[in-house]
């Protein structure tokens, strides 16, 4: 079999982390990449990409192409590509709107196979510098739902090899659903920052921000460039979701200024049952993870015993991130694992090891 050439055009954060995963992966492709001449040299140095393009009708000698261009230059180079694609070619987005890219296509007439893709990741800081080859490890990954799926099966096998946990959904449905779990969650942080900005006799309120609010707001520090065309192109459903919203905050108010508080505590209650549910409820092609909470003592060497044991033991560690840490005291380690019953021999062997677990 011949190897596969793959063209990235835009090594930002999710582009550079494209080429990262799959230069580290066990299978080997031609990796291509598009971008501003500072960031091709900068990731042919690093070994990132086998060779930089030109120009972005370059990309037409791979297999497999990504646009990972903001979503206007996707858009632009989207609509430059398709009418140019061979049978069998495959091209695909990472952008947060898909209605917009299927409704482009459906009236070109391309020889090509497309499907539009949204991988649910991402840091606060973008840029090729940034980006990171374990950025997609457990993440969803949406691909768009369209006649064309029987074509995809290299692009299905490079977003696995990514790490990635493939969902499909219809381009409209897609945009329905990320209104309210993702371009409206972005919108309220900006919003929750923007209206606790106060200050009464020089008080600053932000000098009494704990944890929950830091971590509330932590992705109001985006750059409003990568947002601008999202809500351009999604801004019926994310009106819809703002209302939706809205809506909800005023009924908590009257409760609230009425003084029900066995209405609020049911609302309380009812949010707490559906935020449960949200990683038991990955059906398909998602698979959930299980996690484990270690509390340890903060010494030298406790968390190389806690992974060689598990490592020892055959089971592998899909996540794992310390929640909680104080110096001199000890922490909260969260580990997950992709199967119940590796999660339950772990629980068993950290218990029997004297870790705390829960």
């Amino acid at each position: 079999m011949a190897l596969q050439r793959v063209s990235i055009l835009g090594l930002g954060l999710i582009g550079g982390s494209i080429a990262r995963s799959l230069k580290n992966s066990n299978q080997e492709y031609e990796i291509l990449g598009f971008d501003k001449p500072e960031v091709l040299r900068k990731a042919l140095k690093e070994n990132v990409i086998d060779s930089g393009l030109q120009n972005i009708r370059d990309s037409l000698v791979s297999d497999i192409i990504f646009l990972c261009l903001p979503v206007d230059e996707s858009l632009k180079s989207f609509e430059n590509l398709i009418p140019l694609l061979k049978p069998g070619q495959v091209i695909t987005d990472v952008c947060g709107v898909k209605s917009v890219f299927q409704e482009i296509w459906n009236r070109a007439g391309s020889k090509g196979i497309y499907a539009g893709g949204h991988p649910m990741t991402g840091k606060e800081s973008s840029g090729f510098e940034n980006s990171d080859p374990y950025l997609f490890e457990n993440s969803v990954y949406i691909l768009s739902e369209n006649e064309s799926n029987s074509g995809i099966e290299p692009l299905i096998q490079v977003i696995k090899l990514l790490g990635a946990r493939i969902k499909f959904l219809n381009p409209k449905v897609h945009d329905i659903v990320v209104a309210s779990v993702s371009h409206l969650p972005q919108l309220m942080a900006v919003s929750l920052i923007n209206s606790a900005s106060l200050k009464e006799n020089d008080i600053n309120f932000f000098d009494f921000a704990a944890g929950g609010f830091r971590d509330m707001t932590r992705i109001a520090s985006s750059d409003y460039k990568i947002w601008d065309a999202v809500f351009r192109n999604n801004k019926k459903n994310v009106q819809m979701a703002i209302d939706n919203f809205i809506n909800d905050l005023l009924v908590l108010k009257k409760l609230v200024t009425s003084g029900e508080s066995e209405s609020i505590a049911g609302r309380f209650e009812n949010a707490r049952i559906r935020r449960d549910e949200i990683p038991r409820n990955t059906k398909g092609f998602i698979n959930s993870l299980f996690d484990l909470f270690i509390n340890v003592k903060d010494e030298p060497g406790v968390l190389a015993k806690l992974t060689t044991l598990l490592f020892e033991n055959g089971i592998d560690i899909k996540d794992l991130e310390l929640l909680k840490v104080r110096q001199g005291s000890g922490g909260t380690f969260r580990i997950s694992f992709e199967t119940e019953s590796a999660h339950s021999k772990a629980k068993d062997l950290l218990s029997n090891a004297g870790f705390t677990v829960t």
